[in-house]
């Protein structure tokens, strides 16, 4: 694996050049309208070269380092420190002058011989904080997916953009100031680039160094802080190291079939048995985060015959930890296959080589007594306590993105979910932000069927409470202790206070953990 074809360091020009033209998320959507801009989510140019073909700035920008077309030299030339460009290696010459379109960008701009493309591509990215960043990965390889990486046959160490995994990573992410993140398995540095909005030193580690030397690039691009890059795989770059406060993966989850030596491809392929690549991380990152520090990162996990996939998962976390592992999605083990076959443009292959390696894959599942995938969310907060709590679930349905905020409050909790009966009866709560209650029965029927609290924020959850839960959290408004709450219901319905008192606790516990409730302190 090699960085040789890749830019050197330095991209403050072409930064300016960048902005100058408008080549933002906002520039280029008002620049291509709504569906071409989407279309490009979608690993479609065809809208995108069409809206482009009249050859302005941020035309000429975007058919250069988003649709992998040949530009004329003059025109680039306008837009962009063009020798400079060139002798950085952002920019190659190429033969040849005509678009997928049929069209050079402009008429009249002279030889169409004199040509140039982009020898990666740049997507304009917009910060949460609203910055202007730049994600820079391999040519034809921006819109990330299975789309960019099925349009030809990769080489085993190319760098994807940004797609849907690594932007959900991005929104799990809370953005609590820390000290020192890790990203594990860095790729095109996206991760990294979020980072640096809030952590005070950021580290980058990847097995594979054009990812490392794509990373640089992005960040270089953004004109973010920098970060210290390392390569290497899982924790043994920063085995030496003082412990991190946060850190964060995308890594190489791909349940495939071990090739003999290097992967066959680096970005998803760990060349591990079964899911091990993904419980490795997990198990080790007691070892590397500083007391009170957080792990987020994506994952997927085998589902065996014999047995619930949350019963072997537990045996993933490591000691004193609390954890939440959401499942958004479990495919069985031909969905899993077909999916990741595409994923590299085997489906495009000869078919018999296609049938050859879906065969492999399993074969490969079946030996181990797989029967299907889950695909899914990790989070773990080292706690250093004999009691953790961990929260193993089942969630494929709709969330409010960002749910940075929900995992931070969920870590928050965890030591409140620890205290015994007494001391949680005798704190005050209150209703969360984005909660609502319907009730649900017959028109005119003295009492609903039904009470559901329902989530308008985080992970939207719904909840079927009776008459008791629906009062209770109804009268959470941080006045009154949850104790005095439960006394009061217990008086207005006529039952017993010491027995509803028994019964509150399981109750407030649940409410607490699925995110209805907020300590009010």
């Amino acid at each position: 694996m090699s960085t040789s074809d890749l830019p050197t360091p330095g991209g403050a020009a072409l930064r300016d050049a960048l902005l100058a033209a408008d080549f933002t998320p906002d520039g280029l959507l008002e620049r291509l309208g709504a569906p071409a801009y989407a279309a490009l989510a979608r690993g479609e140019t065809v809208p995108a070269l069409r809206a482009t073909r009249d050859g302005d700035a941020a035309a000429v920008l975007a058919r250069l380092f988003l649709l992998r077309a040949p530009v004329p030299a003059k025109r680039a030339a306008e837009v962009l420190p063009l020798d400079a460009a060139l002798e950085a290696g952002w920019l190659r010459r190429a033969p040849g002058g005509t678009t997928p379109d049929g069209g050079d960008g402009r008429e009249g701009d002279g030889d169409p011989a004199q040509a140039v493309r982009a020898a990666v591509d740049i997507r304009p990215w917009a910060g949460p904080g609203g910055e202007d960043w730049f994600i820079a990965s391999d040519a034809g390889h921006a819109l990330g997916g299975r789309a960019g990486v099925a349009a030809g046959s990769p080489r085993p160490d190319v760098v994807l953009g940004v797609g849907g995994a690594s932007t959900t990573l991005t929104h799990l992410i809370p953005d609590t100031p820390v000290g020192r993140a890790l990203d594990v398995g860095t790729g095109c540095g996206v991760q990294a680039l979020h980072l640096t909005r809030h952590a005070a030193a950021v580290t980058a580690t990847d097995p594979n160094p054009r990812a490392l030397r794509m990373a640089e690039l992005t960040l270089e691009l953004s004109a973010a802080p920098a970060a210290e890059y390392r390569e290497g795989s899982l924790y043994e770059p920063v085995a030496d190291d003082e412990p991190f406060d946060l850190i964060v993966s995308n890594p190489p989850f791909v349940i495939s079939p071990p090739e003999p030596g290097s992967p066959r491809l680096v970005y998803r392929d760990g060349n591990m048995a079964g899911d091990e690549l993904c419980r490795s991380l997990v198990r080790g990152a007691a070892d590397r985060l500083a007391p009170g520090g957080t792990l987020i990162m994506l994952a997927n996990w085998e589902h065996t015959v014999d047995g619930d996939w949350r019963e072997r998962f537990a045996a993933w976390l490591p000691p004193g930890c609390d954890a939440r592992v959401v499942q958004r999605e479990e495919q069985d083990i031909t969905e899993y296959a077909e999916l990741w076959l595409r994923d590299a443009g085997d489906h495009r292959d000869d078919p018999a080589r296609y049938a050859a390696r879906y065969d492999a894959w399993l074969e490969n599942f079946e030996a181990r007594g797989v029967r299907g995938v889950g695909l899914g969310w990790i989070m773990l907060r080292r706690a250093d306590t004999d009691r953790p709590s961990v929260l193993l679930e089942e969630w494929p349905h709709a969330v409010r993105q960002p749910l940075g905020p929900t995992v931070a409050e969920y870590f928050d909790l965890c030591g409140v979910l620890r205290r015994d009966d007494e001391r949680l009866l005798a704190a005050r709560y209150r209703l969360a932000d984005e909660v609502v209650q319907e009730q649900i029965g017959l028109p005119g029927a003295e009492h609903p069927e039904h009470v559901v609290l329902r989530q308008h924020s985080g992970m939207m959850r719904a909840l079927t409470v009776d008459t008791i839960g629906a009062g209770f959290a109804g009268a959470c408004d941080g006045t009154l202790t949850a104790g005095a709450i439960g006394d009061a219901i217990a008086r207005l319905l006529g039952d017993d206070p010491a027995e509803l008192r028994s019964r509150l606790p399981e109750l407030l516990r649940g409410l607490l953990e699925q995110g209805f409730l907020r300590p009010a302190d």
